[in-house]
């Protein structure tokens, strides 16, 4: 592991590797994601970027219906990593697809009123219910004992943000979860947020995993400053634009990935302006 560069994340003393590997390609294609890495082939993966120095890791409960956290507890226990030396890190808030015989469903698809009609009350979101049970369920799946960082996935409009800071500050103080960390929310959604733990003397976020590449730089206007101003490391979600910024944009469709995504990143058209900084990369 000498070769890899660590820091520390945000203000907190945990030290990860520069390059954090994201798990949320490797799971079950009788999932959402036709496109992923099952796991035979998803292990040696994993334990290549394990003896390449890499030991942070981020999954979450609803990357391929936990199966993603499923494949990264069996790629820690098969190559025996210490767990010292590893950060392991997945989220709450999405719900988990129920297999009905050889494929899943897919709630996150549908709305929240459809979901609870369907089956999943209280399976979802971020009230105090729902994360303990997550927090259990992903500790389970990845068949760990506890949890390095808990991230909330995306804001839930429809719990009290008192509610869900204190049931995080109870998770990091039961021993299951090591750190707190954000997701996917707009600036003001998590300052009044890390605000709250704050004012209460609760665990704070270390962390907030947002969408920043060359091509999507809007973060940088509000978030990254907010960031810096409570201490916050910053964890980018998909940094080369799902494939977008590796290869020539007239290649863009040529992956499984890429064609699933029909000349778009998450519903927006490929610009101009995306094509001229893709040829400039």
């Amino acid at each position: 592991m000498a070769t890899m560069k660590y820091t520390n994340l945000g203000q907190s003393g945990l030290r990860v590797s520069r390059i954090c590997v994201g798990c949320m390609s490797y799971g079950d294609r009788r999932g959402r994601y036709k496109w992923c890495i099952e796991e035979a082939e998803a292990i040696p993966l994993l334990q290549t970027c394990y003896e390449s120095g890499l030991n942070f890791f981020d999954t979450a409960n609803g990357y391929s219906n936990g199966v993603s956290e499923e494949i990264l507890g069996k790629a820690i226990k098969k190559g025996n990593w210490p767990r010292h030396n590893i950060v392991i890190a997945t989220k709450v808030w999405a719900p988990v697809g129920l297999r009905k015989g050889d494929v899943y469903e897919d709630p996150l698809t549908v709305s929240p009123d459809e979901r609870e009609r369907n089956g999943y009350i209280n399976a979802f979101g971020l009230s105090r219910k729902h994360i303990l049970d997550s927090v259990d369920a992903s500790l389970k799946r990845l068949d760990l004992d506890y949890i390095d960082l808990l991230q909330i996935h995306r804001f839930d409009p429809r719990t009290p943000i008192k509610e869900t800071m204190e049931a995080l500050h109870d998770v990091v103080k039961s021993g299951k979860v090591r750190y707190i960390g954000a997701s996917t929310m707009y600036a003001h959604q998590l300052l009044e947020m890390q605000y709250t733990a704050r004012l209460h003397g609760w665990t704070e976020f270390i962390s907030m995993q947002n969408l920043h590449n060359a091509v999507y730089r809007e973060e940088e206007r509000e978030m990254v400053p907010s960031l810096a101003k409570f201490g916050m490391g910053m964890i980018p979600w998909s940094p080369v634009h799902m494939g977008f910024l590796v290869r020539p944009h007239d290649q863009f469709g040529d992956t499984e990935r890429g064609g699933s995504m029909a000349g778009a990143f998450l519903g927006n058209p490929i610009t101009e302006t995306d094509k001229k900084i893709n040829e400039q990369i």
